[in-house]
């Protein structure tokens, strides 16, 4: 006997039919189509069962559903042990990782392979619960600190993996990685600029962007669509723009920025307008500005977020300023590796962590790849959920558009996947790696570790096997399936974004949060 357990009244009820039938497949199809005795026959106790047969039970309801229903009626959480075997088979494998990855770094991030990690110069541990710190990825981190790695650490609890830890408040990472990047802008691109030729290639940074009037200024306006000769337009007309401020309620921020005129519209590079979100001034621009790095009232100085997340200035200024260093002289071989992070803006917090490695060169340097998948909560909030009463509209900026004013995280939900946004159908069979809650009904196998699951998860390998013997090896991926990465973006230029003043990173302070936040939904190809 194995690891596995099985529901007492299932198992019992297969082995009746597939004596019968001595097909595992035709089995699980006869079983699950008595609906009102397969259900009654659900519930009971769970009892051990041999791997072989573990395997075959899970394997024949893969193999039925996916024929009969089709292959994205087969479900499991990314880190379940069988979503590697959904995933070949074309199934639903769900992501709980934000989509800021992928809005940022493009579709196409592979992440850096395990073998990288030793070649890394400086690591950023950044969030509670890295899956680093105790997984099959250590070796390389200790093998890394033979060859002078240097490794920080970045959350809410000191680590005993690094060179140093940063501990922060909980929720109020993305007001470090702000500051952090406040001094990257400074002094690597406006000092000196050792990554501009990076930018000008690799970023989004030279782009236009055009400037809508509103309330005696301009605000961004989404890009033309062109791209300037240079990362920036200082030096001529100016204008002043107002950006969003979260941290001191929904505010607005006052900063200039150098303009061009194309035809009746004045236009703005993405460099100019994150040098006035970030704070960083340049004689001769209207508005507000930080007085330098201990200016603790206007963000996002070193000093600033000091207030927010516990980490005093010196440090924040010196884990910068070693990135920046690092990066310019590794050629890039700088990487954070992200955790959990105790905010419901975590998607927030990311890209401004992003921002870091895009703007020194680091573009392979974020440890978690992007891709297909299926985002879990919006999976979860329309399959399993009823109607919500949250109003996504209260997280809009203060001169938004009114996008979402009085609207549900669920119908925003209903609206993205009627214009095309991927969304699996309902799970018939889901694997799952820990108990999840709710649940989508009318699961005919529920594969988790805990008592109300039909079945514990057999060893995938043997599910493998036994889902080639059912159905025979799956046909080859077609050649020339792999695009190029384009460039990295920190202007999501997307309405929603704009919306909810996100579209240029920023810093959202930890508070109550929404089952849906519209921002996590958006994809940009």
């Amino acid at each position: 006997m194995g690891g596995s357990q099985v529901n007492q009244a299932l198992i019992r009820l297969y082995f009746e039919v597939r004596d019968g039938l001595h097909d595992p497949v035709a089995a699980w199809a006869k079983l699950t189509g008595s609906a009102d005795s397969y259900r009654r026959a659900r519930g009971e106790r769970r009892v051990p069962l041999d791997d072989g047969t573990a395997a075959e039970l899970a394997a024949a309801a893969i193999v039925h559903t996916a024929a009969e229903h089709g292959a994205d009626r087969v479900a499991a959480l990314a880190t379940a042990p069988l979503a590697r075997v959904v995933g070949d088979l074309g199934g639903a494998v769900l992501t709980e990782h934000p989509c800021a990855p992928e809005q940022v770094l493009g579709p196409c991030f592979a992440g850096p392979k395990a073998d990288d990690w030793a070649r890394q110069a400086y690591v950023l541990l950044w969030g509670e619960n890295n899956r680093m710190v105790r997984t099959a990825e250590t070796p390389w981190v200790i093998a890394g600190r033979y060859k002078g790695q240097k490794v920080v650490a970045i959350g809410t609890h000191p680590t005993r993996l690094s060179d140093e830890t940063l501990v922060v408040r909980p929720g109020t990472d993305g007001a470090l990685a702000m500051a952090m990047g406040h001094v990257l802008l400074k002094e690597f691109f406006l000092d000196r600029s050792p990554f501009c030729g990076h930018a000008m290639e690799h970023t989004d940074l030279p782009f236009l962007v055009r400037l809508r009037e509103r309330e005696g200024a301009y605000v961004p306006a989404g890009l033309t669509g062109g791209a300037c000769d240079r990362l920036s337009v200082y030096g001529g007309e100016t204008a002043e723009v107002l950006l969003p401020r979260f941290d001191d309620g929904p505010r607005v921020l006052r900063r200039g920025v150098p303009v061009l005129r194309d035809g009746g519209e004045l236009v703005t590079t993405v460099f100019d307008l994150l040098l006035a979100v970030y704070g960083v001034s340049r004689p001769g621009l209207p508005g507000l500005w930080p007085d330098g790095y201990d200016d603790r009232r206007e963000p996002y100085t070193p000093a600033w977020q000091e207030a927010y997340t516990g980490v005093a200035a010196s440090r924040a200024l010196k884990t910068a300023r070693e990135l920046g260093v690092t990066a310019e002289k590794t050629g890039g071989r700088c990487v954070i590796v992200p955790g959990r992070l105790e905010t419901p803006h975590a998607d927030t917090a990311y890209r401004a962590m992003l921002a870091l490695l895009v703007l020194t060169g680091c573009g392979n340097g974020w440890a978690q790849a992007s891709g297909p998948g299926i985002p879990l909560v919006p999976y979860l909030c329309l399959h399993a959920c009823g109607e919500d009463r949250a109003d996504v509209g209260a997280l809009s900026w203060a001169l938004a558009e009114g996008l979402f004013e009085r609207r549900t995280s669920r119908s925003v939900l209903l609206e993205a996947v009627e214009s095309g946004w991927p969304m699996a159908p309902p799970p018939r069979v889901l694997a799952l790696p820990r108990p999840i809650y709710p649940l989508p009904p009318d699961v005919d196998l529920l594969i988790g570790p805990d008592e109300h699951c039909d079945l514990s998860p057999p060893d995938p390998e043997l599910v493998a096997g036994a889902v080639t013997r059912l159905c025979g090896p799956a046909a080859p991926a077609e050649p020339g399936g792999v695009r190029e990465p384009g460039r990295m973006r920190l202007l999501v230029d997307h309405a929603w974004m704009h919306e909810y003043g996100e579209a240029l990173p920023t810093y959202r302070p930890p508070g109550q949060g929404i089952p849906l936040k519209p921002t996590q939904l958006v994809r940009l190809g």
